[in-house]
């Protein structure tokens, strides 16, 4: 592979693990939280989920690097600007219904996501997908009914769901926007066009908000720049928090 080509895809699989890492750190912070115990224990594996897929990419990324660097060292030496995910992963979980919100509109699309991701040229990142397609198709299920019975429950619960959807509608663009960089790996059938997602997850959201009495939030307002390193500033208090441990005693592990 010539040496732009590589680290293209060293950017891909580092971008993709920022994706996962940062929203499974998120939604552990539900971990004894949640609000009754079954929901509680589905939310800390859902988490689980995404630090597994987080840890599969950044062990990746190491290997196509070949400069020594662990799984750990990606996820845990990097500061903010050097983070590369879609801001909606990063956002602070508010009340269950944002939480659930949020849940939905990245499940949806990481069902589109992984689904064509099984299809690429590079045996790794195909078989990294066709795990995830199994996962994401379970968090689909899973958030798509709260959001029905949310949106489509009690005055209070319609009312904060509409509210969380409004103020995430604007993240949704970034999620299918194309760089430069990513376009050259889709025409070379290794990315993604995640541009080509975007039909398929509008008129999946649609129906589902329909479904759930909510109203479709206008498109009025966006906001990008994860994938270029420029973050909310509710990054770098996840990161403090994420990876206290590993620089307070460098070189631990479990």
């Amino acid at each position: 592979m010539e040496p732009q080509s590589k680290t293209a895809l060293i950017n891909y699989c580092t971008a993709l693990g920022d994706d996962s890492v940062t929203l499974g750190h998120r939604l552990s912070e539900w971990c004894r939280n949640g609000p009754f115990l079954e929901e509680d224990l589905a939310l800390t594996n859902v988490s689980l989920d995404f630090i597994g897929r987080a840890r599969m990419f950044f062990s990746y990324a190491a290997e196509l690097e070949g400069k020594g660097r662990s799984e750990d060292d990606i996820a845990y030496l990097r500061d903010c600007r050097e983070y590369r995910n879609l801001l909606i992963n990063e956002l602070p979980n508010g009340d269950f219904a944002f939480t659930m919100a949020r849940q939905l509109m990245v499940d949806a699309y990481d069902m589109g996501f992984f689904t064509e991701l099984e299809k690429s040229k590079d045996p790794m990142l195909a078989a990294i997908a066709a795990k995830a397609v199994k996962e994401s198709r379970y968090h689909l299920r899973r958030s798509e009914d709260w959001i029905k019975r949310l949106g489509d429950g009690t005055e209070e619960s319609h009312d904060r769901t509409q509210s969380a959807f409004n103020q995430l509608w604007g993240y949704f663009p970034e999620m299918f926007g194309m760089s430069d960089e990513e376009q050259t790996l889709c025409d070379a059938g290794i990315a993604v066009d995640r541009s080509a997602l975007e039909e398929n997850w509008t008129s999946a959201m649609h129906s589902i908000l329909k479904q759930a009495t909510l109203a479709i939030p206008a498109d009025d307002w966006s906001i990008g720049g994860g994938r270029e390193g420029s973050h909310t500033e509710h990054l770098g208090f996840l990161l403090a928090e994420m990876q206290f441990l590993q620089r307070s005693y460098p070189g631990q592990q479990w």
